[in-house]
C-alpha cells in the first residue's frame, strides 16, 4: 500500500513539473509575439500608409510558396496550440493547488506574495475575455464602434481607440498583461531553473519588470496617442 502510495505520488509530480515545463514553453512563445505584435501596432506612428504596408506585408509572407494569408494561419494555428496548452496547464494546476490544501486558512495572509503573483490566475482569465474581445475588434469580426468602414487597418484602429471607453478598456487590459508578464516571466525562470541563487532571482525579476514595462507601454502608447488627436485619420 505504502509502495503505491509513492508511486502515484511520484507520477503526480512528474506531471505537475511537466505542466510547469508547458506553461513555461508556451509562456515564452506568447512573449515573443506580443513583442512582435507591438512592434507591429508602433507602425501607426509612421501613418496610415505605413502601418497599412505592414498589416499587408503580414498577409503576403511566404508567397509564393504559401497562398496569401498562409503564414498568418500557420501562425494562429501556432498560438491556438499554446493558448490551449498553457489554459489547460493553469488550470489543471489550480485544481491540483486547491486539492492540496487540506483546510482552509481561518486568515490568509499573502504579506511575501507580489500583487502580480495574487493576480496571476484572475488576471489570465481577464486577458482570455479581453483577447476573444480584441479578435472579434481587429481581426475576426472588424467590429468598428464608430460605425464607420473597417475595411482599413489604419481607420479602424484610430476610430477604436478615438472612442473613450474602448481606450480605457485597452489600457486596464495592458495592465493586467503586464502584471502576467512580471509575474510570469519569474515563474517560468524558476521552472527552468533559473532562479537558484540570489542574484540569479534578482536577474529574474528584473527582467519581468523590464518585459511588463516594454511591452505593457508599448501596446498602450497608441491608444493613449490616437485619444490625444496625436495619431489621427
Amino acid at each position: 500500500m505504502a509502495t503505491t502510495t509513492l508511486v502515484t505520488g511520484a507520477r503526480a509530480s512528474r506531471s505537475t513539473i511537466t505542466l510547469k515545463l508547458l506553461m513555461a514553453a508556451s509562456g515564452i512563445v506568447f512573449i515573443l509575439f506580443v513583442l512582435l505584435h507591438m512592434y507591429g501596432n508602433l507602425k501607426a506612428f509612421a501613418g496610415h500608409d505605413a502601418y497599412n504596408e505592414y498589416a499587408h506585408h503580414l498577409r503576403t509572407l511566404g508567397e509564393p510558396m504559401l497562398p496569401y494569408e498562409g503564414f498568418l494561419w500557420i501562425l494562429r494555428a501556432a498560438l491556438i496550440v499554446a493558448l490551449v496548452v498553457h489554459v489547460y496547464s493553469a488550470l489543471t494546476l489550480w485544481r491540483r493547488a486547491g486539492k492540496a490544501r487540506s483546510q482552509k486558512y481561518v486568515v490568509k495572509r499573502n504579506i511575501a506574495s507580489s500583487f502580480s503573483s495574487r493576480t496571476m490566475r484572475w488576471g489570465g482569465l481577464t486577458l482570455l475575455l479581453f483577447l476573444v474581445w480584441h479578435l472579434l475588434n481587429f481581426t475576426i469580426g472588424k467590429v468598428n464602434v464608430s460605425g464607420g468602414p473597417t475595411n482599413d487597418p489604419y481607420n479602424l484602429l484610430v476610430d477604436t481607440f478615438d472612442t473613450w471607453w474602448m481606450t480605457l478598456i485597452y489600457l486596464l487590459a495592458m495592465f493586467t498583461l503586464g502584471m502576467h508578464l512580471h509575474h510570469g516571466t519569474w515563474s517560468a525562470a524558476q521552472t527552468l531553473g533559473l532562479t537558484n541563487n540570489e542574484r540569479a532571482r534578482r536577474n529574474a525579476k528584473t527582467l519581468g519588470w523590464i518585459l511588463a514595462v516594454v511591452i505593457a507601454g508599448g501596446f498602450s502608447l497608441v491608444p493613449i496617442f490616437v485619444l490625444a488627436g496625436v495619431i489621427t485619420q
